[in-house]
């Protein structure tokens, strides 16, 4: 992926095919189509086949795409065999369900810490990971070599608590904040905003309802 420069859009739809193809493959099946792909990931084929151009000749014409070679290539390209540990900032309510989430759909991607200042939390084991007091969290990242966070604390401390693990050497936060952080260059940051989300639904709803009326 460092090697290859690919737009933004199409690098978050390349886990969308790897799925994909993992359920292919499980079901036996040895060759797919970019228009059947099409319709399993709700991506339209044109783009689709654009986003595989960027990576060379993966399928054939008349013949489709051999779902083994496929699978094994973005294997490879999505670093699936290459365990990330992940600490999670913040346990409260979304912190909890992530917890218990813990990416267990997922081979390569765990929460292997996480940090909170609740002492009722603190020095315990939950959903397999242990919880640390804030004021090691500095300390336990750079021991533990991490280098991607989840940041669910209140947006109060956000900015301070960003700069704290940057400053311990992480490269990546997945901000679950509504504040827009900000971090060095070479740190990436991925907003989630789920309110944001839910208002952009209901607006499109709405607008259908409009459009039948």
């Amino acid at each position: 992926m460092d090697k290859i420069k690919i737009p933004k859009a199409t690098a978050r739809r390349l886990p969308l095919y790897y799925r994909y193809l993992i359920l292919l493959n499980e079901e036996g099946k040895d060759k797919v189509s970019s228009t059947e792909l099409s319709e399993a990931v709700q991506v339209d084929s044109a783009s689709i086949r654009r986003d595989f151009s960027y990576f060379g000749a993966l399928g054939k014409r008349g013949y489709g795409y051999d779902v083994k070679s496929l699978l094994t290539f973005f294997k490879k390209i999505l670093n699936q065999d290459t365990l990330t540990n992940v600490a999670l900032i913040g346990v409260g309510n979304l912190g909890h369900a992530l917890l218990n989430y813990n990416f267990k759909r997922s081979n390569n991607i765990r929460i292997s810490c996480a940090f909170d200042i609740n002492p009722e939390l603190t020095g315990r084991i939950l959903s397999g990971v242990p919880v640390y007091d804030m004021k090691d969290m500095v300390e336990q990242i750079r021991e533990q070599q991490i280098s991607i966070a989840i940041l669910t604390v209140p947006q109060g401390n956000a900015q301070k608590t960003a700069n704290e693990i940057v400053q311990a050497g992480v490269k990546g936060i997945m901000n679950f904040t509504p504040v827009r952080i900000s971090a060095p260059a070479g740190v990436r940051i991925q907003n989630v905003d789920l309110a944001t989300e839910l208002q952009t639904l209901v607006y499109f709803l709405e607008a259908d309802k409009k459009l039948d009326d």
